[in-house]
């Protein structure tokens, strides 16, 4: 019970924040800071650079999935936080950068729409089968919430929950 009311504590989401920190910085680092330090990226090598991240970010976190932005809302941001142009882009300006987009396109619910296709898909499912193939060799009572447990438990291994 206790897991449940840290999930939904507010806190979670400066837990996020502290989980995507180390991967912006990572791709900063790959993508930005190897260069002489006057280049300016171009928007194909920035945007590809937003793209990778924020598919690293999807991964890093599990079910919550973020959107990749529009690429005029990535110019914008590109532009609003990009103080020196002509010169290299800053780490505090790409995370700063990230964060924006990651906020303001906010998330599909890829995960929970997954979780609830299956926590109500596989156990009507199975009782659909159960109901043509062998209808009186289990009590429904039994069978029901035993399907479903066994569902929450595989999507409890898999970190779908």
């Amino acid at each position: 019970m206790g897991q449940t009311l840290k999930t939904l504590a507010p806190r979670t989401e400066e837990n996020k924040i502290k989980e995507i920190s180390p991967i912006i910085e990572e791709f900063y680092k790959t993508h930005f800071e190897a260069g002489s330090g006057t280049e300016e990226p171009t928007a194909t090598e920035f945007y590809r650079a937003v793209c990778e991240a924020v598919e690293k970010i999807n991964k890093q976190l599990g079910s919550t999935q973020f959107c990749v932005p529009e690429e005029s809302k990535l110019k914008k941001a590109y532009e609003q936080h990009h103080k020196g142009m002509g010169s290299s882009l800053k780490r505090e300006e790409f995370q700063k950068i990230l964060q924006e987009i990651i906020v303001g396109t906010g998330f599909t619910g890829v995960g929970a729409k997954d979780t609830l296709i299956y926590m109500f898909g596989v156990p009507l499912t199975a009782f659909l089968i159960k109901q043509r193939i062998m209808p009186c060799a289990i009590p429904n009572t039994f069978f029901i919430p035993a399907i479903t447990s066994a569902t929450a438990f595989v999507l409890a291994k898999l970190n779908k929950v």
